[in-house]
């Protein structure tokens, strides 16, 4: 079960952030996850009522951790996908599976087979490939838009993943997915009202309702799908194989834009598939 979440993450984050480069690239970061979070907000609100107090009296702390930490880099995720190339930020994404993993095994004492860190290793490597149109890029990859804002943005969602697994873990997955939504969207409202952007949020719904609706769906089944997946499996590997979206959606964004892939990012493909199914029978035994 856990291994079937994971894959159902790896899959809504892979359409979610080809969704989200054009939804800030439209609407802006500010707006975009106003409406994602406050999607999120509603749906799930008629079934966390029951636990919210009791999760609040004994893990409140936590919930306003993840929550912040959640905020603050989600809009440096949003703002490095809207200045820059999603083939160039992708890569850098990768590194989130290390963070998670590390931050695991320090606080929850989780540790994984010499098998599952080689795979998760691959993984990696396969995602850095295809997300890597050029490697002579990378020389110059300080010097491309986004980049900057993707690398602190990796370590405070490898921060967030590893969060929302304990939190998932002491006060459930609906919960810690409510409560983070709840408290972006209050933020989100508060700047929109302050800066006088509240008038642009009825105005971009209306028109683009679908690319709204679409990309606050996947978001949040993405996130649900991943904090329940940590239930079942330890919270690198959950991480180590819902990150594969990042080829995924690389891939989108090189077919969408018409971009062939080359031999190291097939290379890279195949590689991150493999890894991704051989880490979920690995961990499946």
């Amino acid at each position: 079960m856990g291994i079937l979440l994971a894959i159902t993450a790896l899959l809504s984050w892979g359409l979610g952030d080809f969704l989200i480069q054009l939804s800030v690239r439209k609407l802006g970061d500010w707006v975009a996850l106003f409406y994602i979070t406050s999607f999120g907000s509603i749906v799930l609100l008629p079934f966390v009522l029951k636990d919210l107090a009791p999760a609040f009296a004994s893990h409140g702390i936590l919930l306003w951790l993840a929550a912040i930490v959640t905020l603050f880099f989600a809009l440096l995720d949003f703002e490095s996908l809207r200045v820059g190339k999603i083939s160039v930020i992708e890569p850098i994404y990768a590194f989130e599976i290390p963070v998670a993993a590390i931050l695991a095994a320090y606080f929850a004492h989780e540790r994984l087979s010499a098998a599952q860190g080689v795979l998760i290793f691959c993984i990696m490597v396969g995602i850095f490939l295809i997300s890597t149109r050029s490697f002579r890029r990378l020389k110059r990859i300080d010097l491309e838009k986004g980049v900057w804002f993707a690398a602190f943005a990796t370590i405070g969602m490898g921060t967030a993943n590893f969060l929302f697994g304990i939190g998932s873990r002491a006060a459930g997955p609906l919960v810690i997915n409510w409560f983070a939504d709840i408290f972006l969207t209050v933020v989100c409202l508060g700047y929109l009202l302050l800066s006088g952007g509240i008038k642009e949020v009825v105005v971009d719904f209306k028109k683009n309702r679908r690319l709204i609706l679409m990309v606050s769906f996947f978001d949040n089944l993405a996130w649900i799908a991943f904090s329940y997946a940590m239930l079942f499996i330890p919270i690198a590997v959950a991480t180590g194989i819902s990150e594969g979206y990042i080829a995924f959606a690389g891939g989108l964004g090189l077919i969408f834009n018409r971009e062939k892939l080359l031999k190291h990012q097939w290379v890279g493909f195949f590689l991150a598939v493999c890894a991704v199914i051989a880490l979920a029978i690995v961990t499946d035994k």
